[in-house]
């Protein structure tokens, strides 16, 4: 099958920071099979991740064929790249199961179904390590490799030479030669020439080359991407509640939108090269447009319509552009209604609650105890009064005046009632 050039994909996109000298000319020759490996230390993998998964994705669509590796081995280990120390070491079973979920996730990115020769495949280095003996390792393929070597390499440096480090345990000194062979593994049984990673990779990735030159008798290829940071400085793929996951249970398909949809012009202008499949002509437009109404956000929203789609599905991109609107813009006690309680509370995230008993909104909550006695919204009845008075109460999103009882029709998810003073003066009821 014919082949694009990737190397130029990625780079006007500016996903290249290092290459093997030949590596382009070796992919334009026919389709070509290179791998990325993937930490399953967790059961989701997180928007960190998604400069590796993008870059098998538009691996795939080049006309080449992506192996995810899935690092059921080297996660019993842990990469001493970026790290200031030991990881937790997980169990078989545990690993098992973060795979299938790595590979569920994946498979929004990658086809791993088709009959096409370049369809995706997912392997776990656990299946070739569990019965290499410790002797028959140091054997095959520690003889092979110099301590100066591996000492020479900038993540063992910078663990042994770092201030706060403990130094490093012969296991984590030994991560680059296991992550080395899985390469030589590869390169021998699926004909895997380039193995890609983020740039602290670039030594464990040259690590198995050096093992396929002296093994394989073969030639390997190297290609990293730079590490991905935000404009301010803080590091790219956190929140304010931590990681931002793919798993919807994890962080919430709203949540994952208003965090794309939240990034300064600067990064959107990156990102959008990055994270979405959109061709340059596209983009160039959209930033040219961008440019001439920044006040529109138009980069942010087609940013975030892409990632929240691929990720979560364009029901689930919907549903969030609906609940952005019902903070943000004109909603009806309809729309909200039309929330589920997890997205309700993710709006509403930091609002002050109180909580009432079911039967008090059954029987008929007056406006003024939900405002004050019954809530603590108000500070007493007479200012509820001056509230109502003045127009400037709503009960979910709609105006209401002194008399007015609140029942169990205007539950949201039979629990949530949303009062409101102005425009953004906002509390919950929970009916209990």
């Amino acid at each position: 099958m014919s082949v694009k050039n990737f190397v130029e994909e990625l780079q006007w996109r500016g996903m290249v920071h290092d290459v093997m000298p030949g590596t382009e000319e070796h992919l334009l020759e026919k389709m070509r099979s290179a791998y990325i490996g993937f930490d399953p230390t967790a059961d989701s993998l997180h928007i960190g991740n998604l400069v590796p998964i993008m870059i098998l994705a538009f691996y795939q669509r080049s006309g080449h064929k992506p192996y995810a590796l899935v690092g059921g081995a080297t996660g019993m280990i842990g990469d001493p790249s970026g790290k200031s120390s030991e990881r937790n070491l997980l169990d078989e079973n545990t690993l098992r199961h973060n795979q299938e979920c790595v590979r569920n996730q994946l498979s929004q990115f990658l086809d791993f179904t088709s009959e096409t020769p370049n369809k995706a495949v997912m392997v776990n280095n656990y299946d070739w390590m569990k019965e290499f003996s410790f002797l028959d390792f140091i054997r095959d393929v520690g003889k092979h490799i110099t301590v100066n070597y591996m000492m020479a390499k900038d993540s063992v440096k910078n663990r042994l030479m770092g201030e706060d480090a403990d130094g490093m345990s012969f296991t984590e000194f030994t991560y680059q030669l296991v992550q080395g062979y899985d390469f030589l593994h590869l390169f021998k049984n699926h004909e895997c020439t380039l193995q890609m990673g983020g740039s602290d990779q670039w030594g464990n990735i040259t690590t198995g080359t050096e093992l396929i030159r002296r093994i394989g008798g073969g030639k390997g290829y190297a290609l990293t991407c730079p590490l991905i940071t935000k404009s301010d400085g803080t590091k790219f793929g956190k929140s304010e509640g931590g990681n931002v996951w793919l798993d919807a249970k994890r962080t919430s398909p709203y949540k994952f939108y208003q965090y794309w949809l939240n990034t300064s012009d600067e990064d959107a202008e990156k990102y959008i090269k990055i994270f979405t499949f959109l061709d340059k002509i596209t983009i160039d437009s959209l930033t040219a447009q961008h440019a001439e109404a920044p006040h529109m956000r138009l980069l942010q929203k087609r940013l975030a319509q892409e990632v929240t789609t691929t990720v979560h599905g364009a029901d689930e991109y919907e549903k969030a552009v609906q609940a952005s609107e019902i903070l943000f813009g004109k909603s009806t006690s309809a729309d909200l209604k039309s929330l589920d309680s997890e997205t309700f509370l993710d709006i509403f995230e930091g609002v002050p609650q109180a909580e009432v008993k079911a039967s008090a909104i059954e029987n008929g909550l007056d406006i003024i105890a939900a405002l004050a006695e019954n809530t603590g919204f108000l500070k007493s009845n007479g200012e509820a009064r001056r509230a109502l008075k003045e127009n400037s109460i709503s009960v979910n999103k709609e105006k209401v005046q002194e008399g007015y009882l609140i029942s169990k029709e205007d539950l949201i998810n039979s629990q949530f009632v949303l009062l409101q003073r102005g425009k953004k003066n906002y509390f919950i009821i929970k009916a209990l």
